[in-house]
């Protein structure tokens, strides 16, 4: 169920197991991907993760002639990505007024009875804040809340060490879920401008604060490198991931 297309009524006579509420970003994503890859990948594992928890659900519980739900909230559009900050179009806020912004979003589903939260998140830069957003709502002792945070490209296998930016993962998962979407004229472009790896590393420590001390169009990795095929195996990797942890979760409400 998308809470953004429900009534009220809907959800009050819904039976919700967990929300997802994706994360993402709007940042420059090299010249070849749109400046919401970050979100818009974020909600396509959130909606095919909902569809697998529900899929899943119906299997285990069909003897006892009840099904689970997800709600998938509105996409967050908007986090800490300041590092984007060269590239025309690229918005952000402070890690202070992204973590208060999602947490407290994120405490109105309890209200409604709906206590289990998955952050589903798609930009690096959002990671650290928030693991403490799901921290925090879990300890609040004003509601019976319990969240935790999801970053779909560090659940995919394998196909991890690949992430960069604007590179193979993020445009293969686009090319499979907004194909619409890739300037497929500008990916050679992208290539060829592109960096090998993110930042410049001495004795384990980043010194480049920015990406554009780095890369001067944006984009690390071969955005080539992932095809529509490799996407669909990105989302069916990802949205299982997060289907398994969606059950642990709601599992852990009777713990």
């Amino acid at each position: 169920m998308r809470l953004a297309d429900a009534t009220w009524t809907d959800v009050r006579d819904a039976d919700v197991d967990v929300a997802f509420v994706p994360v993402g970003s709007t940042e420059q994503h090299g010249p070849h991907a749109p400046l919401g890859t970050d979100t818009l990948d974020a909600v396509a594992v959130a909606e095919a993760g909902a569809a697998a928890y529900e899929d899943e659900a119906a299997d285990r519980d069909a003897s006892e002639g009840r099904t689970g739900e997800v709600a998938v909230a509105p996409p967050i559009p908007v986090g800490v990505a300041e590092e984007h900050r060269a590239f025309d179009g690229t918005m952000w806020v402070s890690p202070d007024a992204f973590r208060a912004y999602v947490r407290e979003a994120a405490e109105s589903l309890p209200h409604h009875g709906i206590d289990r939260v998955v952050f589903v998140n798609g930009h690096g830069g959002n990671v650290g804040a928030l693991a403490e957003v799901a921290r925090r709502f879990s300890r609040d002792s004003a509601h019976d809340g319990y969240a935790v945070a999801f970053t779909w490209f560090e659940a995919v296998g394998e196909h991890a060490g690949d992430m960069g930016h604007a590179g193979p993962l993020e445009t293969a998962l686009l090319r499979a879920t907004n194909p619409d979407l890739v300037r497929e004229d500008r990916t050679e472009e992208a290539r060829e401008g592109a960096a090998d790896r993110w930042g410049e590393w001495v004795s384990g420590v980043n010194l480049a604060h920015d990406s554009d001390e780095f890369t001067g169009n944006g984009v690390v990795g071969d955005p080539s490198a992932g095809d529509a095929a490799r996407g669909e195996e990105l989302l069916d990797l990802a949205s299982d991931a997060l289907a398994e942890l969606a059950a642990a979760v709601v599992e852990r409400e009777s713990a």
